[in-house]
């Protein structure tokens, strides 16, 4: 791919336990530019960790190793781990999926949104004050001025991942990876959150890498989907020819999901090819 602002290649992550090596993410590789690349798959196929590996957040033990992984030219292998947290904070952001795990509990949003962009800018408290109020209009929040003083307890759902998602997006980030932003959220706000979504990631023309097990979902939204299986990528397409995926994993997917139109009865069961697990 030209252009491409992330190239990853072969990229490993294992968990190495008292008694065996756990290998979660196994030789994955993809390149993408300014565009909205969904990665889905069952819960449990490495579609988090790979996220987390790009910006430097598998815990221990875990083990991230890769051949190629690279931002926008700078080889993220051989940053330092300071050198590495100011460039995802500044340049690639992370939506976790429940803000509820991702928010302070005893500091304000609007300060937590403030503090996320004078980290990354000289701005003066007062800058940041009217940069977050900007940020929380963008988001579609009413009332910014009342929702800065508000705690995390005090937002519904919804609201917390509209914050989520104007503390990544204050900083301008090139990258944003959105881990299941939607999964807790009803379908009326789900809609709402996506929207907002897609029209700053178009805005501002930043590369988006979106997270989910929701095939239908990630068909309507994303330019590419890649699909996981067992921490490998087994099958890449086009968001809108994802209904015409060949892989038997991707059609047993598919022929999972429920359907309005279809007849009542058992959903077909997915069978499983150990083949299609490869080698670690």
């Amino acid at each position: 791919m030209t252009d491409a602002l992330l190239t990853i290649e072969d990229l490993h992550v294992r968990f190495d336990l008292p008694t065996r090596q756990v290998h979660a993410v196994r030789g994955v590789s993809f390149s993408m530019g300014r565009e909205k690349l969904g990665i889905v798959g069952e819960s449990g196929s490495g579609k988090s960790l790979t996220g987390r590996a790009i910006i430097g957040q598998v815990a221990k033990p875990g083990v991230v190793t890769a051949t190629r992984l690279e931002f926008d030219g700078i080889d993220l292998r051989t940053l330092d781990k300071a050198a590495r947290r100011k460039l995802t904070g500044r340049r690639i952001g992370m939506i976790m999926q429940d803000p509820k795990f991702s928010l302070n509990p005893v500091m304000t949003v609007g300060k937590q949104i403030a503090e996320a962009y004078r980290v990354h800018s000289n701005a003066s408290a007062a800058e940041a004050k009217k940069r977050t109020l900007d940020m929380l209009a963008a988001v579609r929040i009413r009332e910014p001025e009342r929702v800065w003083g508000l705690y995390p307890h005090e937002v519904s759902g919804g609201m917390g991942q509209r914050i989520m998602i104007a503390m990544m997006l204050i900083p301008e980030p090139d990258l944003l990876i959105a881990d299941e932003p939607t999964s807790a959220l009803d379908v009326t706000v789900q809609t709402q959150v996506l929207a907002i979504i897609d029209d700053l990631v178009s805005q501002r023309g930043m590369g988006l890498i979106f997270i989910s097990h929701d095939l239908n979902l990630v068909a309507s939204f994303c330019d590419r989907v890649l699909v996981m299986y067992g921490g490998r990528i087994v099958e890449t397409c086009r968001a809108s020819e994802l209904d015409r995926a060949q892989h038997p994993y991707t059609r047993g997917l598919l022929a999972a999901l429920p359907r309005i139109d279809a007849p009542p009865g058992d959903l077909p069961v997915l069978r499983r090819d150990p083949a299609w697990m490869g080698e670690p």
